[in-house]
């Protein structure tokens, strides 16, 4: 698996509102695109995507929901298929998000991470 570097983080938060005031005042975080219940961050060379979410009702509660790595397209179905022949746990299939391939799998103690193929600017072009 040919990982390339560090490609975005999610953060679950349950209210939005307070937690882009701290990633853009405290932080000097650059808001890039506001949802109704998301709001996608540039931080230097990385990007954050701040999720509301009932925190009570999400398996990983408040906090880091995953972290994404970035991989080229080429070796994905590589990546892909070595973590199903080692029976890694995949929390989400294969699924093209934006322009790019994604796949969510579990680390031990169910850390969440996110191979991605795509970066922040191709994800806003296609963003409904």
């Amino acid at each position: 698996m040919n990982i390339s570097g560090f490609n975005h983080l999610t953060i679950n938060t349950s209210k939005l509102e307070e937690s882009l005031s701290f990633y853009m005042e405290i932080l000097r975080a650059t808001l890039v695109h506001k949802g109704r219940k998301d709001a996608y961050l540039e931080w230097g060379p990385i990007w954050i995507c701040l999720q509301e979410r009932n925190c009570a009702d999400t398996r990983s509660g408040s906090g880091i929901h995953h972290i994404a790595f970035t991989i080229d397209e080429k070796g994905f179905q590589d990546a892909v298929q070595l973590l199903k022949e080692k029976k890694v746990p995949i929390v989400r299939e294969p699924l093209k998000r934006g322009k790019g391939w994604s796949i969510n799998f579990l680390a031990p103690d169910d850390v969440q991470f996110e191979l991605h193929t795509s970066n922040l600017q191709e994800r806003m072009e296609v963003w409904d």
